[in-house]
This record gives structure tokens, sequence and C-alpha cells, in this order.
């Protein structure tokens, strides 16, 4: 009788079991006939190697399942021609020109408006309401403001009045997150400064934006510009130019 038949069959099967390859000898006659020595080593040798490249082969085929999983719904790659990405990035492009268009129609940086009398002029002097309710009134009060970078403020109120024109329920929305962005967010260049009561008030409306999503903003930023730069720009070498220009001008006949 040949020397490996005194071995026990369970631990022979119990290490076959456990490297994965039961299934290839579930025979006991040929688990009993396993040779001894440097061939057994050889065979166990060989047999690891296969484990090791099957379970190589299931891990890349659940690489790939993965990724596709993940991948769009034409293909797999992901790449940047996919139909699906062409059409998402479509949709992003028309958001953007839609933005740009209704940015560009905005604010213009001169009003037209006829020249200023000198009684328009006059009157600028005795209400800042006056000053901010003719286009004259405010171009010469905008250019003031530029010279002490503060402009943000008037550019500001002027878009709030544009806001309050609009009827349809998109570009409502859309000017109300531009103008958030333009002047409420911190991360603005030209933020204006608003108080933390105000700041709340406009973070609700924002939720629903409508045309008096900012009028609590716009009223501080109205009584600022009022109170801290009305009467500076009175004293300014832009209003007295103005001024001495139009009463040097000869009288209309």
């Amino acid at each position: 009788m040949p020397r490996f038949m005194h071995l026990k069959k369970t631990p022979l099967r119990a290490w076959v079991h456990t490297t994965g390859f039961y299934s290839a000898f579930e025979d006991e006659s040929l688990v009993a006939a396993m040779p001894m020595g440097s061939e057994r080593m050889e065979m166990r040798k060989r047999q690891m190697s296969v484990h090791q490249e099957t379970v190589s082969g299931t891990q890349a085929q659940q690489g790939v399942g993965n990724r596709g999983s993940n991948a769009c719904c034409f293909c797999w790659c992901c790449c940047c021609s996919c139909s699906c990405l062409t059409v998402r990035n479509q949709d992003d492009e028309r958001t953007r020109r839609s933005s740009n268009e209704i940015r560009g129609h905005g604010i213009p940086n001169w009003e037209e408006s006829p020249s200023p009398t000198l009684e328009d002029v006059y009157s600028w002097g005795q209400s800042f309401d006056k000053l901010m309710t003719t286009p004259a009134g405010r171009n010469a009060f905008r250019e003031f403001l530029r010279t002490e970078f503060s402009e943000e403020n008037m550019l500001f109120w002027m878009a709030c009045e544009d806001l309050k024109k609009e009827a349809s329920k998109n570009v409502i929305e859309e000017k109300a997150r531009l103008i958030y962005e333009d002047y409420i967010s911190i991360l603005s260049p030209k933020e204006v400064s608003l108080d933390s009561r105000v700041r709340e008030v406009i973070n609700r409306n924002m939720l629903e934006p409508s045309q008096c999503t900012f009028d609590d903003a716009q009223l501080q930023i109205y009584t600022l510009m009022h109170r801290d730069s009305y009467p500076r720009f009175m004293n300014s070498a832009i209003y007295k130019n103005l001024l001495q220009s139009l009463s040097e001008s000869p009288a209309e006949s």
C-alpha cells in the first residue's frame, strides 16, 4: 500500500475546501491519490496560481461592472463625446447664455436723459428724492459715487427698481438670483453693506423670489446714500462744476 494511503481524508478535504478547489476534489479517491513531497508542493503552487488568477479575473469583471453602473445612460466610458454629457453641457450653456443676456440688458453704464437745466440742478440740492427721480441726477450722483468707490450702492438700487418692472415669473427669479450674486453675496466684489436682519429677510425671500424680494435692502441702501454720500456730493467738484457751467451758459431766448 502506498505511503499516502495512511493520511486522513478530512484534513485534506478541509484544506482543499479552504483553498477554493473543493469542487475539483469531490471524489474522495482523488483526494486520497494526491502525490507526496515535491510533486505535491508543485501541484499546490499550480493550484494557488490558478486560484489567484481566478480571483483577479473576478475582481476585474466587478470593476468593469461598477464602472458601467456609474457611467451615463449611453456608454460606459463617460467620455466627453457622450450624448448625455453633450445634452447636459448644452443645457448649462443655455442657462449661462440666458443669465448673460439678462445681465447685459440690465443697468446701463449711463442713462439716457436730456441735459439738466439750472433749475433741475438746484432742485437736487434741495432734496435727495428729486436727485434720485431724474436720470440726469442719478448720472451725476453715480459719477460721484464712482470716485468714492461706492458705485455699487447706486447699481443695486437701480437693479431693484428694474426688478419691480418685471411680470414674468422666470425673469423675476433669474434677475433676483443675479442681484443676489452681484450685490448680496459675501463673495462678490460689489457686495453692498447690509445688516444681519435685512440679510435674513433676503434669504427667506429668495425661497420664492418676487419683485419685492429686496425692498428692505433697497430702503437701507437708499438711506445710507442719503445720509452718507449725498452731503458730500453737494460739496463735490462734480456738483459745483455742473452748477457753475449752467449758471454761466447764455439764457434761452
